[in-house]
């Protein structure tokens, strides 16, 4: 009878561990798919579509805002999980306001661009559209990296990759395999992760300014894992932890403000 009971719950647990392997990408990836259309959304003047061919054969739709500033610095935005590009215009709007540049970055699968997101897929994307900038003139040390939450994840990984003027980070999660032990203590293990998103071993090897923006109350992605990657970030760093915001609030808790005096107080040390 033990035996029969243990054997049961040995396979209930297998099954389980497969189901959540299986269905890992539905629980990462959650794409609107729909084509992003600028009519839809109170855009800045001057922001429009532009096509750029991924080395793996797909074309990406962004969009773009050439800066207006004498210094020329653009934001590239890494948008979060839900949704896609096209539904970040309100938050590049106080940005666009001061002159920055902004390149809303599009990912396969989300807003009408082809093909099925994964880990190393939007990293190829997100190169691409940092290839598109540097093809209209922007330089390296004009680029400041900006991810929100998932996106987090992918604007680390271009801070590793490449040079940048600073790195901004909206509601990080530590990785992937943490926010699952989080949920699912006893099935989530390294080895099934498919996408790994690991942020929190990569922060340390990154040499830029540094600004994590974490809500308090946030309980899609917990203001912990914010302090870690923060604390794991070398200096220049600068944390901005709002005790009434929650994870999609933040324009509203001071978040545009803190960016601006963030990026203000970097473009006043001599250079």
């Amino acid at each position: 009878m033990l035996w029969g009971v243990v054997t049961f719950a040995a396979i209930a647990y297998l099954a389980a561990m497969l189901m959540l392997y299986a269905k890992q990408r539905r629980i990462v990836f959650n794409p609107n798919p729909v084509l992003a259309a600028l009519a839809d959304y109170p855009a800045p003047n001057g922001l429009n579509p532009i096509k750029s061919r991924t080395p793996d054969g797909l074309e990406i739709v962004s969009w773009y805002l050439p800066p207006l500033r004498d210094d020329g610095q653009t934001i590239a935005y890494f948008h979060g999980n839900a949704g896609h590009h096209g539904d970040r215009v309100s938050r590049i709007i106080p940005y666009a306001a001061e002159g920055y540049g902004i390149l809303l970055v599009g990912y396969r699968g989300y807003g009408g661009n082809p093909g099925q997101p994964t880990e190393s897929g939007l990293y190829i994307d997100a190169r691409t559209g940092l290839d598109f900038l540097q093809n209209q003139g922007v330089k390296p040390e004009q680029i400041i990296l900006f991810g929100e939450s998932l996106g987090s994840a992918v604007a680390t990984q271009m801070a590793v990759e490449r040079p940048a003027r600073a790195l901004i980070l909206e509601a990080p999660f530590a990785s992937i395999l943490r926010s699952a032990q989080q949920r699912y203590r006893y099935l989530a293990f390294d080895f099934l992760v498919r996408d790994k998103f690991d942020t929190l071993s990569k922060i340390g090897d990154i040499n830029k300014p540094l600004l994590v923006i974490h809500g308090d109350l946030d309980r899609t992605t917990p203001a912990y894992f914010g302090h870690m990657v923060l604390a794991a970030a070398k200096e220049p760093k600068q944390g901005f932890f709002p005790k009434e915001a929650g994870h999609n609030d933040l324009m509203q808790h001071g978040m545009p403000e803190t960016v601006l005096d963030f990026l203000d107080r970097l473009n006043a040390v001599p250079k």
